[in-house]
C-alpha cells in the first residue's frame, strides 16, 4: 500500500498504481449486482458484473500477494492475471486493455501522465482489435472515449497531475456511457446503459477517487446480494447456446489465423491476449469445435461452457422461484425433464488420454460410447474446477434467494469439495452444498425433486427437506454385464474378475447408505438376465405406493428397454417412466452394456385409484 499521499501525483509508482487499481476494483465489486441487473448485451444473461468481478478478483489477488517495486512490471502482472482470469465478453476486453496498457509501459519504472494517455491509446486499440465484430455503444465506446479525452487535455495541458487528468476525462467518459442507452437496439428496448460500459465506468471512477484523495475506496466482499427489484430480462436469442472459453498456450500463436478459423463457430468472438497466452471467448452451440481449433494453435487449457439458456431460464422465474438448485453432471436426468426444470448443471471433465472434454456438452453420451470403442486410452473423469462452480454461484446468488448445490457422491468423486470451496467463498451460507450420497439415476431423481420443490416456491429448508426425503425413497442398482471397464479403472479387483468370469457372474452395484458404490451382489448365468435384475426393484415396489421409474442404458438401447418394460410390466402404480443414456459417471467404469435403474418410491395411492 502507497503512503497516502497524491497531491500533486505526477507520477505512478508501483505502490500507487496498485492502490488506485485496489481503489477501482473495489468501486466494480460495489456495482456488480447492478450490472448484471443491466445486463442485455450481447446477450441478457444477467452475469456482465460476476464476469467483470471475478476478473478483477483475479487482478485483486496479484496486487494482495506480490510486492512489484516496478510500476511496469506490476502492470504485466495485472494484465496476465486479468487473462488468466478473464470471465465472458466484458472481462476478455478488459483484459486486453490490459494487455495494451502493460505493453504501452512495460519499460516504466514509474509512470508519468503523457505516458499513461500513451499506454490508454495502445490499450484502447487492442481492446479494439480483439474483437471480430466490434460493436460502438459497448465498452469499447468507453475505452476509446478516455483515450480520446485524455489525449485532448495532455494537447491543451503539459504540465498536469493524475488527480486533474481524471477529474478532467470522467465527464465525457460518463456522457459516453450515458449515451449507451440511446445506441444498439438492445439497450434502447430495454432503457438501460450498457453493462460492460458501466462497469469500465466504475472501475475509472474508483481510479480517480484514489488519485484526487489519496484514498482507497472502502474493501468489498465480492458478493453479489439477490434483489426482489429485479427487473425482467430481455428476450435471449436462442441461436447460440453456450458462453464458451479457452486459453491457448504456445510459442508464436498466430491470433488472425485463430480470429479467422473461429469465426464461423459463433457470434461474440474475443481473441486476447499475447503471442505466448490467448483467451478465446465465443458464443457457439459446439463447444467442442471451439476447443479442436484452438488445438491447432497450442495447448489450450481452462475450458468452460456456461449454458446461456439455462442460465436466462432461471432469471425469469424470480418471482415464484426463491431458491436456485445446481448439480453436476454425474447426475443423468432425462432430457425431456431437464428442459422443464430450472437446474443448472456444472460439468464434470472426461479425459481420454491427454485429450479433455466437457461431460455433456463437448462430449454427449453417443460420443463418449462411440470414443470408447475405438479409443485405446482408458476414460477417466475428474471433478470441474472449484471456479465452475464458484462462477455459477456467483451468478445464481445475484438473482436468488439461496442456492443448493447437490453433488455426486463424496465418497466417489472430489466434486462435494469443489463444490463446498466454492460455496465458502460466497459467504453469508449463501449456497448449501448437499452430498448425495449417490451417483447417476439416483442423484438425478434427487435434484429433480428439489428442482421442483423450489419451483413451487419453497423455501431453503422445505427444499433441503426435500432432498433427504426423495434420498430415502430411491432404490438404485446397476448390472455390468462384463468387468473389463471397472478393473481397468480400479473400481473392481483383477481376482473379483477372474472369479466373475469363471463363474458366469453379472455383478450387480449398489450405493451404500455412506455414498459408497460397491458389489452388491451378483446373477449368475445369462439367461433372462434383464428380468432377474428388474426383480430387484420389483420386491422393493408396494401397491399401495406410487413411484417413478428411471432406466439408463450403456449404449445398449434395446437392453434398456426390456429392463423399463420389466420393472413395470404389471404395475399400476407408475408414476412416471423414462429411458436414457448413462453419462460418463457409470459409463467410465461399466463400460457399455451397462444398465442401471432407480425406482423413488412417491405418495401413496389415493383410494379411488386402488
Amino acid at each position: 500500500m502507497s503512503d497516502g499521499q497524491t497531491v500533486g501525483l505526477t507520477s505512478l509508482s508501483a505502490a500507487a498504481l496498485g492502490d488506485a487499481l485496489r481503489s477501482g476494483i473495489f468501486r466494480l465489486f460495489a456495482a456488480a449486482d447492478h450490472l448484471n441487473k443491466i445486463n442485455v448485451f450481447p446477450v441478457p444473461d444477467g452475469d456482465t458484473g460476476t464476469n467483470l468481478s471475478m476478473t478483477c478478483a483475479s487482478i485483486l489477488a496479484v496486487l494482495d500477494d506480490h510486492q512489484e517495486s516496478h510500476a511496469g512490471a506490476l502492470l504485466v502482472r495485472v494484465a496476465d492475471a486479468a487473462l488468466d482470469g478473464a470471465r465472458g465478453n466484458s472481462g476478455a476486453i478488459l483484459a486486453q486493455f490490459l494487455h495494451g496498457l502493460a505493453d504501452g509501459a512495460e519499460t516504466l519504472a514509474e509512470i508519468s501522465v503523457p505516458a499513461w494517455v500513451v499506454a490508454l491509446r495502445q490499450g484502447s486499440n487492442y481492446a479494439h482489435d480483439a474483437l471480430t465484430e466490434p460493436r460502438e455503444g459497448t465498452i469499447l465506446t468507453i475505452v476509446a472515449e478516455l483515450a480520446n479525452a485524455a489525449e485532448a487535455l495532455v494537447a491543451k495541458q503539459k504540465a498536469l497531475d493524475f488527480g486533474a487528468l481524471y477529474v478532467a476525462v470522467l465527464p465525457p467518459v460518463r456522457a459516453a456511457l450515458a449515451a449507451t442507452r440511446n445506441g444498439l437496439a438492445e439497450m434502447r428496448a430495454a432503457n438501460v446503459e450498457d453493462a460492460g460500459a458501466a462497469g469500465f465506468v466504475a472501475l475509472l471512477e474508483g481510479m480517480a477517487e484514489y488519485c484526487a484523495t489519496g484514498k482507497v475506496g472502502e474493501r468489498v466482499d465480492l458478493e453479489l446480494l439477490a434483489d426482489d427489484t429485479v427487473a425482467p430480462m430481455a428476450p435471449l436469442d436462442t441461436s447460440y447456446r453456450y458462453c464458451t472459453e479457452c486459453l491457448v498456450s504456445g510459442e508464436d500463436i498466430d491470433q488472425r489465423h485463430l480470429r479467422e478459423a473461429l469465426s464461423s463457430h459463433g457470434v461474440s468472438l474475443v481473441v486476447a491476449g499475447t503471442r505466448r497466452k490467448t483467451k478465446v471467448h465465443l458464443h457457439t452451440n459446439d463447444p467442442e469445435s471451439l476447443f479442436a481449433t484452438a488445438r491447432r494453435f497450442g495447448v489450450i487449457s481452462g475450458e468452460k461452457a456456461d449454458d446461456m439458456l439455462a442460465q436466462q431460464h432461471a432469471t425469469h422465474h424470480l418471482k415464484t422461484q426463491r431458491i436456485a438448485v445446481v448439480t453436476d453432471s454425474a447426475a443423468d436426468i432425462p432430457d425431456e425433464i431437464l428442459e422443464n426444470l430450472d437446474l443448472q448443471i456444472v460439468p464434470l471433465r472426461v479425459h481420454f488420454g491427454a485429450r479433455s472434454y466437457l461431460d455433456k456438452v463437448s462430449l454427449t453420451p453417443a460420443e463418449f460410447y462411440r470414443e470408447l470403442a475405438v479409443n485405446p486410452d482408458l476414460p477417466k473423469t475428474s471433478q470441474p474446477p472449484a471456479g465452475d462452480f464458484r462462477r455459477l454461484y456467483e451468478f445464481l446468488a445475484s438473482h436468488f434467494e439461496a442456492g443448493v448445490s447437490i453433488s455426486v457422491s463424496s465418497r466417489v468423486s472430489g466434486t462435494y469439495n469443489a463444490a463446498k470451496t466454492a460455496a465458502q467463498r460466497i459467504g453469508k451460507s449463501r449456497i448449501q452444498v448437499v452430498d448425495s450420497r449417490t451417483v447417476s439415476l439416483a442423484q438425478g431423481l434427487i435434484a429433480i425433486e428439489a428442482a421442483r420443490s423450489a419451483q413451487r416456491g419453497a423455501d431453503l429448508p422445505a427444499v433441503l427437506a426435500s432432498i433427504d426425503r426423495a434420498r430415502a425413497s430411491i432404490t438404485t442398482f446397476a448390472l455390468l454385464p462384463r468387468l473389463d471397464f471397472a478393473v481397468r479403472g480400479g473400481r473392481i479387483p483383477k481376482a473379483f474378475k477372474s472369479l466373475a468370469d469363471t463363474l458366469r457372474l453379472a455383478i450387480v452395484l449398489a450405493v451404500r447408505a455412506n455414498g459408497d458404490v460397491t458389489v452388491g451382489g451378483a446373477h449368475w448365468g445369462r439367461h433372462n438376465l434383464t428380468a432377474r435384475f428388474a426383480n430387484r426393484f420389483r420386491r422393493q415396489m408396494r401397491s399401495n405406493r406410487r413411484y417413478r421409474v428411471v432406466v439408463g442404458h450403456g449404449d445398449a438401447p434395446e437392453q434398456g428397454h426390456q429392463l423399463l418394460a420389466a420393472i413395470i410390466a404389471g404395475q399400476t402404480n407408475i408414476e412416471s417412466q423414462h429411458l436414457l443414456a448413462l453419462g460418463t459417471a457409470l459409463g467410465a467404469h461399466g463400460g457399455p452394456g451397462t444398465l442401471v435403474a432407480a425406482i423413488m418410491e412417491c405418495e401413496p395411492v389415493s383410494q379411488s385409484a386402488v
